[in-house]
């Protein structure tokens, strides 16, 4: 791709970076912010400025946040005896779009990937083991993507949480295998945490 100017250039490279966007894609926002005003480009500048500067992680659960503890942490009307453990802040989104889920989240900030050089170590898993020791918990849901770093990381925090008096559960698995979990359908997605069951019966 030719480029009649280093700064146009360089302004590609930058959103050619973003995950999903390729060197067409990038060209087509870069001129279409080219085409905006000033006052438009300051604040779409302006914006990512800020959610760098000022955006937060929950203390509690590690999801993203405008304060110290979430919204959803905070709430009195959320059955904190329960937990939902995901992968990050897109699944947290996506189990709440479907309106089936009234507990509260772990975020974990990835999976066990040996091949990429992620560890346990690496996770928010000892805040989670944290959560258990301090708190009423009951039930913990294990909602991970259904490929083979999910159900590796489900494997360590069932063996992780066999020492605490709380039931563990997963997704049913209307998800096929391979399938991540933010591109599942509301539908689907919120049957499998309604009809969602032990682990133990997985695990032969």
């Amino acid at each position: 791709m030719n480029f009649s100017s280093k700064l146009l250039e360089q302004a590609v490279d930058e959103f050619g970076r973003l995950p999903g966007i390729g060197r067409k894609t990038a060209l087509r926002l870069v001129l279409h912010l080219l085409k905006q005003s000033d006052t438009e480009v300051s604040r779409f500048t302006k914006s990512l400025n800020n959610l760098k500067e000022n955006i937060k992680y929950c203390s509690t659960c590690f999801n993203v946040s405008d304060e110290a503890i979430c919204e959803i942490c905070q709430s009195l009307k959320r059955d904190k005896s329960t937990i939902c453990v995901v992968e990050d802040t897109r699944d947290v989104m996506a189990i709440e779009n479907t309106n089936q889920y009234q507990g509260v989240y772990h975020v974990l900030g990835g999976l066990i990937s040996p091949m990429d050089g992620i560890g346990p170590a690496d996770l928010k898993i000892e805040g989670l083991i944290e959560r258990l020791r301090n708190g009423e918990i009951s039930e913990v849901i294990l909602a991970l993507s259904a490929t083979m770093e999910g159900d590796t990381t489900i494997f360590y925090l069932y063996r992780k949480l066999k020492e605490f008096n709380v039931q563990v559960s997963t997704i049913a698995r209307g998800i096929a295998f391979g399938g991540e979990l933010e591109y599942v359908d509301e539908i689907t997605l919120g049957r499998s945490i309604a009809t969602r069951v032990p682990y133990e019966r997985n695990v032969g």
